[in-house]
């Protein structure tokens, strides 16, 4: 039953959306006031004080008093999104933290993880770490949800807070390959976001010739492909460029600018310095040989990640102990627990994806998985406690 509610909660949640028959809530837009009412209660119903921070976070402490484990996850959403992304971890924090009722523990529920607003991900939790965003049109955002950024330095964890719990859908295949629930995460993939421009001549597309043309986004084109080649020669690294805006945006003139986004991954840091620093070289090379000019910028880097070895450790028993078969696994998709791993000992453990579909409204999960999730949770918050007690 559990298990059940948590799905339908993380259903009902995804009706507060900022487009009707999609789900797509970013971070402090107005759906989140909705979202922070129904899991206040929630909360509330499982025995936490509640408050929210200056970064939007939803904060949910128990009343025991002891070192604490905080348990995590987001409430954002990328566009069209799915309904479990994020959302199902706050749901199965609650959860525990309604089971383990004599166990110190703070929910977190993360008001921005995705990037999807303002292209800067982990808003929510680096706020958490003491590392809030400052950027202006970030600021801006959190007035106009009637918060204060000046109160933001109290949005970092004190130092009860011992350490990081995430429980997060997989968003990929290996676990359903495997034939496997569940998965305890022994590190997170390192992430490199970047914005490309490409700028030309606007003309018309009737009268230019196609040698005299400077054309931005036929330069972009070229370097899109180049993205996807150096990516396949690199093993395990992935690079997407995802957004691509164009202007004028005429039909009949030849586009002036394209601006392009890229998303750049791999457990290794040498190799996510070496493929930004060819498809950097390469953009500039295209551009030079179209007559064009180029603009790169990193917007973000997070480095790959190891969780805690004994947390590591730690959850596997508890895999075992509730009686589901043991696998370690790596992230490729970037998480708050890499962000909270800066100040404290931080694990995961990942839920079987069907269909590996994730960011996208076909985005599953199975009861039985969520019933396992909740299974080995509990153990996990028993065992950490004792260890705290």
């Amino acid at each position: 039953m559990e298990a059940r509610e948590a799905i339908r909660r993380c259903l009902e949640l995804a009706e507060y959306t900022e487009e009707p028959g999609h789900i797509t809530r970013r971070f402090l837009t107005p759906p989140m006031r909705g979202v922070h009412d129904r899991v206040r209660a929630w909360m509330e119903e499982a025995g936490l004080e509640t408050r929210v921070d200056a970064a939007g976070n939803l904060r949910g402490v128990s009343r025991v008093a002891a070192p604490r484990l905080m348990i995590g996850s987001h409430l954002d959403t990328v566009p069209h999104a799915g309904a479990y992304d994020g959302i199902l971890g706050v749901m199965l924090g609650i959860a525990l933290a309604a089971r383990c009722r004599t166990c110190a523990l703070e929910i977190a529920a993360f008001s921005e993880e995705e990037g999807a607003r303002f292209g800067v991900p982990f808003i929510g939790s680096r706020a958490v770490v003491g590392d809030p965003v400052m950027d202006p049109p970030v600021l801006a955002a959190i007035r106009d949800f009637a918060l204060d950024p000046a109160c933001l330095p109290a949005a970092e964890m004190d130092a009860a807070v011992r350490g990081y719990f995430e429980i997060h859908i997989e968003q990929g295949p290996v676990l359903e390959a495997l034939g496997v629930p569940l998965g305890a995460v022994e590190s997170i993939v390192g992430l490199r976001r970047l914005d490309v421009a490409f700028h030309g001549k606007a003309n018309h597309a009737g009268t230019t010739p196609m040698d005299l043309r400077r054309d931005a986004l036929a330069g972009a084109a070229e370097w899109i492909g180049a993205v996807e080649r150096e990516a396949r020669a690199v093993p395990g690294l992935v690079a997407t460029v995802g957004q691509l805006q164009v202007s004028p945006g005429a039909s009949n003139v030849i586009p002036e600018t394209a601006h392009a986004t890229l998303d750049i991954r791999h457990a290794r840091e040498h190799d996510l310095d070496a493929t930004q620093a060819a498809l950097v070289a390469a953009a500039e090379r295209i551009a030079a040989a179209r007559g064009l000019s180029v603009e790169a910028a990193l917007r973000s880097r997070h480095p790959a990640t190891a969780m805690d070895p004994d947390s590591v450790a730690a959850l596997e028993r508890a895999v075992a102990t509730a009686g589901y078969p043991v696998h370690r696994m790596s992230s490729g998709a970037g998480h708050d627990a890499m962000i909270l791993a800066r100040r404290v000992p931080a694990v995961m453990l990942f839920l079987r994806s069907p269909g590996g579909i994730s960011h996208h409204p076909d985005e599953a999960v199975l009861e039985e998985d969520v019933t396992a999730a909740l299974d080995v949770g509990e153990c996990f918050v028993t065992e950490w406690g004792k260890r705290y007690a």
